[in-house]
């Protein structure tokens, strides 16, 4: 089987692990068994580092809805951590609506992180970073608790996005920017390409040492926050998140080219995305196993999962299309779900408001369509499912 591959030198390995239970023995268990597979936490962080762990805590919502990086995952995280004799250890993340703390106390992380003695918090301002290596962003508003770590895990949640197709471990890492600049961010890099190009920047100025996706329970549909529940029985693990991502995308029927994460993140040099430079393993009997990505695919992908697969065209009429700023995916109120809490007017990055209350608070928001910049923001952080993509 070894010769129908490239050497494993040349490539990037990926563990997926297969789970279908947030029962916190069985996905601890399985968890070690995945990370082993890469030397294990003591050889990815050292006993004294300062360790930060960024889940995904996009906003508060309650289980089972597969909104944030489960519990269970990340309290099997801490407990590898603290069996490793690393012990300081904190998790937090910047939301894009409401605090990080209190997303986390909805689905009870606060209680299972306690247990292994890693603070949660909320991540608070500091100045402008520079970066110069940057392609896309010479510079970052990074949270303080960011900087302060020796070590970054990202823990990051199988979902779709609006935006970027999918939201995995590249694009988690957006949560390390803090509060208002992330808004601003996508006034900053409005479109798909620039915005995974920033994305990219920000990976390898971070460099985090270990990337975890909770996709036991993933999110397809209308994600990031307002999409359905698919079990997806898997968690995947590696140090390179292009790869990881890439995984993802073949398990649910999209070609990881088409995610800009994944091609840019390739380009640049973050990670590799083309299936011949992966190497995907399970766990079994305590050694890595080989499989090929058909086999994997076929024991636990979902071929019609629901994301968005067009490829983008770039003949003259869609270039028109933007231009005249039609022809273009955008959002739009369901006014049977929407409740006019005005969190989608809020949460609009766009100076003067892309979505208003132009017809008054009795009625549902009401979109610009000509000051729109397609970033989704809005879709994000409705509580209500209200906001959809057509």
């Amino acid at each position: 089987m070894e010769e129908n591959y490239a050497d494993v030198e040349d490539r990037s390995r990926v563990v997926l692990i297969p789970c279908d239970t947030y029962e916190e023995e069985e996905v601890y268990q399985a968890l070690k068994a995945g990370i082993n597979l890469l030397g294990g936490m003591e050889a990815l962080i050292k006993p004294e580092e300062k360790v930060l762990l960024k889940p995904n805590l996009v906003r508060k919502a309650k289980l089972p809805r597969p909104v944030v990086t489960h519990p269970a995952v990340m309290g099997a995280v801490a407990r590898l951590l603290k069996e490793a004799e690393i012990k300081n250890v904190k998790a937090g993340d910047s939301c894009g609506a409401g605090m990080a703390t209190a997303a986390a106390a909805a689905v009870g992380m606060d209680t299972v992180l306690g247990k292994y003695d890693v603070k949660l918090v909320d991540f608070t301002g500091t100045g402008a970073v520079s970066y110069e290596n940057g392609v896309q962003a010479k510079s970052f508003f990074l949270s303080r608790e960011v900087l302060e770590s020796d070590a970054i895990i990202n823990v990051c949640k199988m979902k779709t996005h609006a935006l970027e197709r999918v939201t995995g471990a590249v694009k988690n890492m957006y949560g390390c920017i803090h509060g208002l600049h992330k808004a601003k961010g996508h006034t900053l890099y409005p479109s798909a390409d620039s915005f995974a190009r920033m994305l990219v920047d920000l990976n390898q100025f971070l460099k985090p040492r270990l990337y975890i996706m909770d996709g036991i329970v993933a999110m397809e549909g209308n994600g990031p926050t307002s999409g359905d529940a698919v079990s997806m029985n898997v968690l995947l693990v590696s140090e390179d998140p292009v790869a990881l991502d890439s995984v993802f995308c073949r398990l649910i029927n999209l070609k990881p080219d088409l995610v800009p994460t994944n091609y840019h993140g390739e380009k640049l040099g973050l990670g590799v995305w083309q299936e011949d430079r992966i190497e995907l393993v399970l766990p079994k009997e305590g050694r890595a196993q080989e499989i090929s990505m058909e086999e994997a695919v076929k024991r636990w992908g979902k071929q019609d999962f629901n994301v968005d697969r067009r490829r983008v065209k770039s003949d003259i009429w869609v270039k028109m299309g933007r231009f005249f700023n039609v022809f273009q995916k955008k959002p739009y109120v369901d006014e049977g779900k929407c409740v006019k809490c005005g969190i989608c007017v809020e949460s609009c990055p766009v100076e003067g408001k892309a979505v208003t209350f132009k017809n008054g608070r009795k009625n549902p928001p009401v979109y610009d369509y000509k000051k729109c910049i397609r970033c989704f923001c809005c879709q994000e952080m409705c509580p209500h499912k209200a906001i959809k993509v057509k």
